[in-house]
Formats: C-alpha cells, sequence, structure tokens
C-alpha cells in the first residue's frame, strides 16, 4: 500500500483495470475514503483497522461505487448532479445512454441486468458535497473539483497542500478518453483535462492501471491520452467517406471489440460514442443516414 504523507492508496484487483478502480483513504481523524473499486478484502482490513466513517464517491459508475455496501457504517456522498442520476434505473439509464437509444425496452432490459450489488451500492448514498468548496479532514485540505467530461457530475479531489490530485479516469490508459454516455462530452473532457494541467500539483494519482505520476511525465502522457481523440475522428470520417451509414459504422467496432458489442451496454456506448463524434465533425444522424450538415 502506497502512502504520500496522510493518503494511503488501495489498489484494485488487476492492477485496478476496469471494472476495477484505485479508491484513497485519508488517514485523519475523520476517516474518509474515497471511491470504493479497491480489493474488498483491503477494504474491510482497512475499516478494521483504521476504520471508515465517509466515503466518498466521485461520480457514479460501477467501478467507483463497487464495494459501498461493504461499508455498511459510512455515510457516503457523491456529487449534486448525479445525485438526481442515481435516484432510479431510468435516470441511470438515461445517463448512459440506454433509453436514447433503445427506448423503454431498453430500460427494462438493464433494470433485469444490473447486478444487485450496484443498485444497492448506490442507493446507500444518502448525500452529497459542494464543488470547489474547501474540505477541511482533521487538517487535511480537499477541494472536490467539477471537471466534467466523463460524466456530467465529474469530480477531481485535490489536495493543494500536498500537491496531489486524484484525476480517476483521466487515467493514461491506452483504452483512451471515455465520454461514451449521454451523459459525456468530448469537448467538456479536453477542457477538464486542461484544468488538470493548469492545478499546482507534483502528484497525479489515476484510478487504473499505471497510477501515480509525476507532474511531467503526466502532462506528455495527457498529449497522446487526448491525442486519441482526433484520432477516433480520423477513423470515424474514413468510414463515412466511404459511404457507410450509421448501422454499419457501429457495428466495425471503433470503441470496443466488434465481438463485444453483443453486450446491450457496450453497444449502447458505441452508437452514443460514434453519435459524439459525428456531431464534432459536422454529420447529423437521420435514422441511419449520415449526412453533413
Amino acid at each position: 500500500m502506497r502512502r504520500i504523507g496522510p493518503i494511503m492508496i488501495i489498489e484494485g484487483a488487476n492492477n485496478s483495470k476496469v471494472p476495477y478502480s484505485r479508491s484513497l483513504y485519508i488517514n485523519c481523524k475523520d476517516k474518509v475514503l474515497i471511491d470504493t473499486g479497491a480489493v474488498p478484502a483491503e477494504l474491510r482490513a482497512l475499516d478494521d483497522q483504521y476504520g471508515v466513517e465517509l466515503v466518498v464517491n466521485t461520480h457514479y459508475h460501477p467501478d467507483h461505487t463497487l464495494h459501498n455496501h461493504l461499508l455498511r457504517d459510512a455515510e457516503k456522498w457523491i456529487n449534486p448532479l448525479e445525485f438526481e442520476t442515481i435516484q432510479s434505473i431510468e435516470g441511470i439509464a438515461r445517463g448512459n445512454g440506454v433509453y436514447q437509444e433503445w427506448g423503454p425496452e431498453g430500460v427494462e432490459a438493464l433494470r433485469k441486468h444490473l447486478p444487485k450489488e450496484w443498485v444497492q451500492n448506490l442507493g446507500e448514498i444518502s448525500g452529497t458535497y459542494q464543488y470547489e468548496e474547501e474540505y477541511n479532514f482533521s487538517g487535511v485540505k480537499v477541494n472536490f473539483l467539477h471537471t466534467p467530461g466523463h460524466t456530467k457530475g465529474y469530480t477531481t479531489p485535490y489536495f493543494p497542500e500536498l500537491g496531489v490530485v486524484y484525476v480517476g479516469d483521466f487515467d493514461m490508459t491506452s483504452f483512451g478518453p471515455w465520454y461514451f454516455g449521454t451523459d459525456g462530452d468530448i469537448d467538456e473532457f479536453i477542457a477538464s483535462s486542461a484544468r488538470l494541467l493548469e492545478l499546482d500539483a507534483d502528484t497525479y494519482i489515476t484510478g487504473h492501471q499505471k497510477g501515480v505520476f509525476r507532474r511531467q511525465e503526466f502532462i506528455e502522457e495527457m498529449s497522446k491520452f487526448i491525442g486519441l481523440i482526433d484520432q477516433r475522428d480520423e477513423v470515424i470520417e474514413k468510414y463515412v467517406r466511404e459511404g457507410m451509414n450509421f448501422e454499419e459504422l457501429t457495428d466495425i467496432g471503433i470503441f470496443y471489440p466488434k465481438k463485444m458489442l453483443e453486450v446491450l451496454i457496450l453497444r449502447t456506448w458505441e452508437r452514443s460514442g460514434i453519435r459524439k463524434h459525428l456531431q464534432r465533425l459536422g454529420y447529423t444522424v437521420q435514422g441511419s443516414e449520415i449526412q453533413f450538415l
């Protein structure tokens, strides 16, 4: 377990690769845990040894709320925008593009397939924190920055006095930026990534895989990471110019491997993500036809 001052980094399974993530524990009298995607046994041991009184979820995605239910006695908070989203299955379906792509039948299909534990994890969230307001947890100051793009309510916890920021899903993985839900936005993702580089921070902790970056390395990796957006534009534009319609385009496997597109939620995100890039490129989708605006 790596420590940076009072911050303890708890790894998720499989090097914190999705569907798991890192958790941060603020070792102070307030006993605060940020996100719950880490290894269950380690979270239980942490709770037994130090105690967890408050769980702060950066956003509602399951890899970051995965083990909320293990910390039964802890109060649980999320950002104010997504507190509204998680109040119903339909809210979650709309946030992820399921309703927009498949209508009420898609919502019902999602309802049947959502793991009960995830529904429980979200259902246990009872409060919110405020954006851009400094919280003082027993002397450890943290500001929950509103950095939308991955989701509309996405939050980045920033520890100004420690020079540390938990960037979570600005994760520098080879997969690239994720903004495929209806509540994700490419331009907001780019703007938020630029804001992260402007912070007075020396240490950037991601939610997945490699993990911890020093400032200069993070700046260099961010350039490559954001550059994947333009690469996706180029691929999609190429297929459109070859005459592909929307249904053909969404069956290739641009973001997710073609064989994985049989999974409802992955096909939904594939379609939603392609719509976002088409709009960015100046196209509109009418039925299955793609037209230039």
